[in-house]
């Protein structure tokens, strides 16, 4: 009997740094992983973006026709190519920082083939109730932050009911 509770205890202390063994190399196999997709996602995001940016002036090059700008310099395309029973593609090339807030209403209209009329050069006459434009804060410091918000500035205010506490 004692032979027999001697190697139980043995098979038993073995499987268990099997497991222990096995853990760990999971462990450090997932962070060196984990830090190689890193660097991966890091070369293949520059990849992409070089890509994307040489492919997308390659396409205006050869496929595009200049249609327009607008006050803030950004230049407006079609494609070239007049397909029968299709729409012809329309693109923007901004000038600088590619944020979408930056297209004004008028040739947001005209991209997104709502209307057909290019915009005139100065742009469509703005009605007295239309703002300016003003840029995307959303993840900066301008950001709008509700009164309590855990990053807003002052106190947080009191609430206009009192919480129910079970008694």
């Amino acid at each position: 009997m004692v032979l027999d509770d001697a190697s139980a205890q043995q098979g038993t202390e073995s499987l268990e740094s099997h497991v222990i063994r096995r853990w760990e190399a999971v462990v450090r196999s997932r962070r060196v992983a984990h830090l190689q997709s890193r660097a991966y996602k890091r070369a293949v995001t520059l990849h992409m973006w070089l890509f994307m940016t040489i492919g997308t002036w390659l396409f205006t090059k050869l496929r595009g026709e200049l249609v327009g700008s607008d006050a803030q310099g950004n230049r407006y395309y079609q494609d070239k190519r007049l397909i029968p029973g299709r729409r012809r593609k329309r693109w923007v090339m901004y000038n600088g920082v590619p944020e979408a807030t930056r297209v004004p209403p008028d040739w947001y209209g005209w991209l997104h083939h709502t209307t057909d009329k290019v915009p005139p050069p100065g742009g469509l006459p703005r009605q007295v109730w239309e703002k300016p434009h003003v840029p995307n804060t959303t993840g900066t410091d301008q950001a709008f932050r509700p009164p309590g918000h855990t990053l807003g500035v002052g106190e947080k205010p009191k609430p206009s009911y009192e919480a129910w506490r079970p008694s």
